[in-house]
């Protein structure tokens, strides 16, 4: 079997009272998710995170390795993926897209962010990640 491994990101504003969420549109699927990629060579999960979030949104970011939500799902037969992603509190708000890889990205609310998602995996990620955003402040 195909093993296959991507790292990403649920980045967010710093802003605690009405957290934005950042959601791209992927150009290989059309489906809306979070920045995300292949690991390359020897690089950790956090470099992978790190380096795919400057690819596709030329953000920066700092990474939140508390959180780590890993999900599994086979993306064609004969092959396993997993993914693993972090919490990432962006330094600025605007969003230089990688025309390859992205349609689309915007800032969402949470609760607009729930419902644009195409994947219900995605979406068990997100609401995840509120909940420990909520914990954490609180």
């Amino acid at each position: 079997m195909n093993q296959e491994k991507s790292c990403g990101a649920v980045i967010v504003t710093k802003d605690t009272e009405n957290p934005k969420v950042v959601l791209i549109k992927h150009h290989n699927g059309g489906h809306w998710a979070f920045p995300k990629g292949h690991v390359e060579d020897n690089e950790t999960e956090e470099e992978t995170a790190l380096r795919e979030i400057m690819e596709e949104t030329h953000l920066s970011v700092e990474l939140d390795t508390q959180f780590r939500h890993v999900v599994h799902y086979s993306p064609y037969a004969g092959a396993e993926k997993e993914v693993v992603y972090f919490i990432a509190y962006a330094n600025e708000q605007t969003i230089l897209k990688q025309d390859e890889e992205v349609v689309a990205s915007s800032w969402l609310s949470f609760s607009d962010a729930l419902t644009q998602i195409t994947y219900e995996n995605d979406k068990k990620i997100l609401q995840s990640a509120m909940d420990y955003l909520t914990k954490k402040k609180s």
